[in-house]
């Protein structure tokens, strides 16, 4: 058996991605980072907060070079162009190589509305609480 190069000349690890062309979407969203665990990944993948090319995924379903994937994190969505096939979890830089990351910048602070917390139980604003309010809402 002939040993195993230990990197190559782009930092990957060969033996993560020799002969592969191909991998489970749950294990490939562990393996470049975006979930902590894989668990994780494929309890996101059930639960429908992944899309593989615009169509739900399945944990199961597969990922080739070149596949757009949706993932929903705290309520936005992070685009990810799959640029390398890894299936075991390997160093940030490395993983980063297999990810292209096209996801638009968040809006500014400014353009996301305030969200106003009244106490529980403090009843029906007051005119003057209400027109607070939607002053600070921008209306």
């Amino acid at each position: 058996m002939p040993p195993v190069p230990s990197a190559q000349a782009d930092g990957a690890s060969a033996s993560y991605t020799r002969g592969v062309e191909s991998a489970r979407i749950d294990a490939w969203l562990w393996a470049v980072r975006v979930y902590k665990t894989r668990s994780l990944a494929t309890a996101a993948c059930r639960a429908g907060h992944v899309r593989l090319n615009g169509d739900r995924a399945k944990p199961a379903q597969t990922v080739r070079i070149g596949d757009e994937v949706r993932v929903r994190i705290e309520g936005f969505d992070r685009i990810l162009e799959v640029s390398g096939i890894i299936v075991k979890r390997v160093g940030a830089p490395v993983a980063a190589q297999n990810a292209i990351d096209k996801t638009p910048p968040p809006p500014p602070r400014t353009e996301i509305p305030i969200t106003v917390v009244r106490d529980r139980g403090a009843g029906r604003p007051t005119k003057r609480e209400r027109r607070d309010i939607e002053r600070l809402r921008g209306r």
